[in-house]
């Protein structure tokens, strides 16, 4: 059994949708980020960083933070959304979310969204950066159906960011692949399910 820690944010919405899609049992426990319960120190034990989400694997004893190397160790366990002869390629858009797309569109959604008109400055190099990326993204996707070309943890990891597009003030009609790549995987069922771990807080926007 995995116990999942974790609160309604994209990196949260990325474990607890390819604990959907692997179709194992794991118990919720909401950490509320907004209280500061992520700062407790039953929490820190887990996730040292005091980040959600964090796991705890009941049937190794592994505790993992990080959300990109939680996504690899579950894809390892089960044996699934990392084949094999693509592992590389599957790192190389993991590591290019982990490291560019999520931390840029949360500069978006921190001076886009909460902070309007804090900073002219930090919302046009958030705003641009927010659109260079989601290009680089619509570039891939041409001509393929997922970002490897099937269903991967590459795709679990940069939909939840995707699916905030509202929030960077993006619009998908722009970048036409993104949008039906976003779309498709709205409609399967088990992100339908992980999206709303812990609590339903709104519908699946639509692209």
């Amino acid at each position: 059994m995995i116990d999942l820690y974790s609160w309604n944010t994209p990196n949260g919405r990325k474990v607890s949708i390819l604990l959907e899609e692997l179709n194992v049992p794991y118990n919720v426990h909401a950490v509320d980020i907004t209280k500061g319960e992520q700062l407790e120190a039953e929490f820190l034990t887990i996730s040292p960083n005091n980040k959600i989400p964090a796991i705890r694997d009941n049937e190794t004893g592994v505790t993992l933070m990080e959300s990109g190397a939680i996504l690899i160790y579950l894809a390892e366990k089960y044996g699934q959304f990392l084949p094999r002869e693509n592992r590389i390629e599957i790192y190389e858009w993991l590591m290019w979310q982990m490291a560019g797309f999520g931390p840029m569109l949360g500069q978006a959604h921190h001076f886009l969204k909460y902070n309007r008109g804090v900073s002219t400055y930090a919302e046009e190099r958030y705003g641009e950066e927010a659109r260079r990326l989601y290009g680089v993204l619509d570039r891939r996707l041409e001509g393929r159906d997922y970002i490897i070309g099937e269903y991967t943890i590459a795709d679990i990891a940069c939909w939840p960011w995707v699916s905030r597009h509202e929030w960077q003030e993006i619009d998908l009609r722009d970048y036409p692949h993104v949008r039906k790549w976003y779309q498709r995987i709205a409609a399967r069922p088990a992100v339908q399910r992980g999206y709303h771990v812990p609590d339903h807080v709104n519908q699946i926007p639509q692209g």
